[in-house]
């Protein structure tokens, strides 16, 4: 998959999305993931985070308890579905049709989809 810098020249960088992202949701979960990355191709714009889990979530983890964290941390994202939509939708100057999320524990790692209107161009 292209990064966004590829499809979009002197546009809005990954490093971008990646930074917005991760700061929504150090908002909302009182820390952000350690590792971000955006990938774009097409419709598609893809966050790939790492590190995501609070102290928290890792502790019920560690005590056999990781689809309690799984779910608690789709909660937190579904959360803040609109801040994250918005970001997409102004660094990229397209409209999200779709978001998706999908969330592991171990190891920890989080993807964002977000799947764009077809270009009107």
């Amino acid at each position: 998959m292209a990064s966004i810098e590829d499809l979009t020249p002197g546009g809005p960088t990954a490093a971008d999305i990646s930074t917005s992202v991760v700061g929504v949701l150090a908002r909302y979960t009182g820390r952000g993931p350690s590792k971000a990355r955006t990938y774009r191709a097409d419709n598609l714009v893809a966050v790939l985070l790492e590190e995501t889990l609070t102290q928290g979530e890792q502790t019920l983890v560690d005590a056999g308890r990781g689809v309690l964290a799984r779910d608690a941390r789709l909660a937190l994202q579904d959360a803040a579905r609109d801040d994250l939509v918005e970001i997409v939708e102004r660094l990229t100057g397209r409209t999200v049709r779709q978001f998706l999320t999908a969330t592991e524990v171990d190891p920890d790692l989080t993807v964002l989809l977000f799947l764009l209107e077809p270009d009107a161009a």
